[in-house]
């Protein structure tokens, strides 16, 4: 399935890099050789942009800020290429970064690079030519959910990722008040069914079970496979939500994602069509076979997976308010208007359900 790896199309108008300045500096900074310099845009994504740039028979990404962003805590360049040039010695699904830039001159903006990894990047649609028996696609969902315990087991500290980690108060507690701070900040429209969500998840907040490095982002189209054998996970991307936090908290965003094999396509956004291929786990399956490489008690997912639900919902409102306030004109947004309240009615239902 080689030809199935993750392709680029044009750059999209309106996300154009300006190549006259943007170039040189590259060439300067990573001292590369003489060969055209192309550059060409990732499809997938709604919040930072990414593209691949071509020189000679070497290949790199870059990334950078949306266009128009006004949310700066989930554009930070500096702390991704951090996160990342830590990471990579001891986690190789981490992409090798190349450069940090700072200089706005450049592109009026931070920005980063990358070394590319080459593989087959998963999303909601199934891609003319993708084949897998029911045992691939068990051993890739099992894979997966492994890869994550594995993440969650490093030594963050060592490594030194502990200026990720803040001081005050309970991961679990910061998080809800701060997306409820996030969604107030970013309404278009008034809907009663996410305060009433979120009024559910502030009067049962749990303790902390733990302290560990969470990529808070962890699902299909973040994660690269190996295009001749999708059970290897070989890149982990997107780290910009990344930070020191409860490791049943990132399971729970994971599973906010996953459909399982007998619902229907629409329960959840971003969801895979590798969930609903014959061989594909459930979300009790994922919790279970995390559990078991990790030692961690899953017995409490109820409520990480409906605060995953709204938390998602809040991530779609937020980029659906750059649309609506004219900050982005990228048509693909103007459809997370309908988005955000299926997710807060999908994690209402999941509350009445009493189960994941």
């Amino acid at each position: 399935m080689s030809d199935l790896i993750d392709h680029t199309a044009g750059v999209r108008k309106g996300e154009e890099l300006d190549l006259a300045v943007l170039e040189p500096y590259i060439r300067r900074e990573l001292d590369l050789p003489d060969g055209a310099f192309e550059v060409e845009q990732f499809p997938g994504g709604h919040s930072n942009l990414t593209y691949l740039i071509r020189i000679g028979g070497r290949e790199m990404v870059l990334r950078r800020p949306p266009f128009g962003s006004t949310v700066k805590s989930a554009h930070d360049m500096g702390r991704e290429h951090t996160i990342l040039s830590k990471l990579h010695p001891v986690y190789s699904p981490a992409p090798k970064p190349l450069l940090f830039c700072q200089d706005h001159d450049i592109m009026g903006c931070d920005f980063y690079a990358m070394e590319r990894i080459r593989g087959m990047i998963l999303r909601k649609d199934k891609p003319e030519g993708f084949e897998a028996t029911e045992d691939e696609v068990r051993r890739a969902c099992e894979a997966i959910a492994i890869n994550l315990a594995d993440l969650h087991a490093i030594d963050w500290k060592s490594i030194g990722l502990d200026v990720l980690q803040k001081k005050e108060g309970t991961f679990v507690r910061r998080q809800v008040e701060g997306w409820i701070r996030r969604y107030d900040a970013s309404k278009t429209d008034d809907l009663p069914i996410v305060n009433q969500v979120f009024e559910w998840c502030q009067e049962r907040i749990p303790e902390d079970t733990d302290a560990v490095l969470i990529h808070n982002d962890y699902k299909f189209d973040n994660l690269i496979l190996d295009s001749s054998d999708i059970s290897n996970v070989i890149g982990v991307l997107d780290w910009e939500m990344s930070t020191i936090g409860d490791p049943i908290f990132d399971l729970g965003v994971t599973l906010g994602y996953w459909t399982d094999p007998d619902e229907p396509e629409g329960v959840t956004t971003s969801s895979c069509f590798l969930t609903r291929m014959p061989g594909a786990i459930s979300r009790k399956e994922f919790a279970r076979i995390y559990g078991e490489r990790s030692g961690r008690d899953v017995s409490n997912l109820h409520y990480y997976y409906v605060f995953a639900l709204i938390k998602l919902a809040v991530v779609l409102q937020q980029i659906y308010y750059r649309y609506h306030q004219g900050l982005t004109k990228d048509e693909r947004f103007a459809a997370l208007q309908f988005a955000v309240p299926m997710l807060a009615e999908r994690a209402n239902m999941v509350i009445e359900q009493g189960d994941i």
